[in-house]
């Protein structure tokens, strides 16, 4: 059902402002749908934080995601999500979740910082480093939201850099789990164990499609997080992490994978399959590795003005990973064997500065600089076969052929 009656349409690219999100959203929260919504406060500019609320049932589960304004995969999952439980209210799995659930959704918890695609909000705050001061006001709404609706279970929705790697391997994590602790002792008791089980059954549905690429969030205590802390007020909670899929740099087919493990997950609320489950399942998922830089451009000849040209490879991170926007230089020198997502061989060309914009004068490709250069095969910069300006150009992802 998903592609043709499910998924809903107008959020790619995934940087669409929250105002953009709540126009092709809004006309699927009617009343007569099921569903109710409610704004329960302001952020920091202003922009309205709204409760949407659906179903009857007894088990109060509450939903929240883009706590942090760059990370939209859950935001776009859970537009899919309302078209579902709107949409086909006959289906057996949404006549079940309506009987046995109340969800209580909050949307983009932080739209100022997703109105400009960063992680903290418009005071600079962090808020899911936010939940033990509450210093934010967005912070301040998700908490009286939980004092009002009392869940017994949450999910903390996210995304995590594409780089992060499942366990050792060389595969790159596409969801990553957590069931967080509720104190530096990282005990097992009964709330813990019970996000644990609802996190096997969202691996259980996503393994077969994404085997050996679901990883397991370190469990260190964080006093100061939403997680953490709703599992220590009695909330059995799983946070979800969107990591990355080569080749999907708006995150679409990962937003499918993220809806489905959703609804894998509230289905085993609804019914309690998820008890008794085994949780090894859990603690056998390999743990989030290595962060493997974005791109390594190596073979090349470093030429700068004044300097004598120098054979160096130069490494870059982008803002952006999936889609290679945003670049910076991490690195330069030798820089063979290091574990990357992509490379491009630069052997028998020379790497040259450009202004990043036309007030720049640059002289030299230096680290922590903006990534603006290009590659030639001439010292001189006559013969140009790649150019890098802050973002790869997809249509020219790699060097013209020689």
């Amino acid at each position: 059902m998903y592609e043709s009656q499910l998924h809903v349409g107008g959020l790619d690219p995934r940087t669409f402002p929250p105002e953009r999100w709540w126009q092709i959203v809004a006309p699927l929260l009617t009343k007569e749908r099921g569903f109710n919504v409610q704004d329960i406060g302001r952020s920091a500019e202003g922009r309205p934080l709204r409760h949407v609320s659906w179903g009857n049932g007894p088990k109060q589960v509450l939903l929240w995601s883009q706590m942090h304004g760059d990370e939209s995969t859950a935001t776009m999952a859970l537009a899919d999500l309302f078209r579902l439980l709107g949409e086909h209210p006959d289906h057996p799995l949404i006549a079940r979740l309506r009987q046995e659930t109340t969800l209580h959704i909050l949307p983009i918890v932080n739209p100022d910082g997703a109105a400009r695609f960063q992680r903290q909000n418009a005071q600079g705050i962090d808020l899911n480093r936010d939940a033990r001061a509450l210093a934010s006001p967005e912070a301040q709404a998700l908490k009286r939201l939980y004092d009002q609706v009392q869940p017994q279970y949450g999910f903390n929705l996210h995304d995590q850099r594409p780089g992060y790697r499942a366990g050792d391997s060389d595969q790159a994590t596409a969801i990553a789990l957590l069931s967080p602790p509720f104190d530096d002792s990282r005990d097992v008791n009964d709330v813990r164990r019970r996000a644990m089980e609802v996190a096997v059954s969202i691996r259980a549905m996503l393994a077969p499609e994404l085997a050996g690429r679901i990883a397991r969030w370190d469990d260190t205590f964080s006093p100061r997080s939403f997680g953490d802390l709703t599992t220590q007020w009695g909330t059995s909670t799983v946070l979800i992490e969107a990591g990355g899929i080569e080749g999907d740099p708006q995150k679409q087919r990962l937003r499918r994978h993220y809806f489905m493990g959703l609804l894998a997950a509230l289905d085993a609320i609804a019914t309690g399959n998820h008890a008794g489950l085994d949780i090894g399942h859990y603690f056998d998922l390999p743990q989030n590795g290595e962060v493997w830089p974005d791109l390594l451009i190596f073979g090349g000849t470093v030429v700068s003005s004044g300097l004598p040209p120098v054979r160096a490879d130069v490494l870059i991170d982008f803002k952006q990973p999936l889609s290679e926007e945003g670049g910076r230089v991490k690195e330069i020198g030798d820089l063979g064997g290091i574990p990357v997502r992509r490379r491009i061989d630069a052997t028998g060309l020379f790497i040259q500065p450009l202004p990043c914009s036309a007030h720049d004068d640059p002289s030299a490709i230096t680290p922590n600089a903006p990534a603006c250069l290009q590659l030639s095969r001439d010292a001189e910069g006559r013969e140009v076969v790649w150019t890098l300006l802050r973002d790869v150009d997809p249509r020219h992802a790699d060097p013209a052929k020689r």
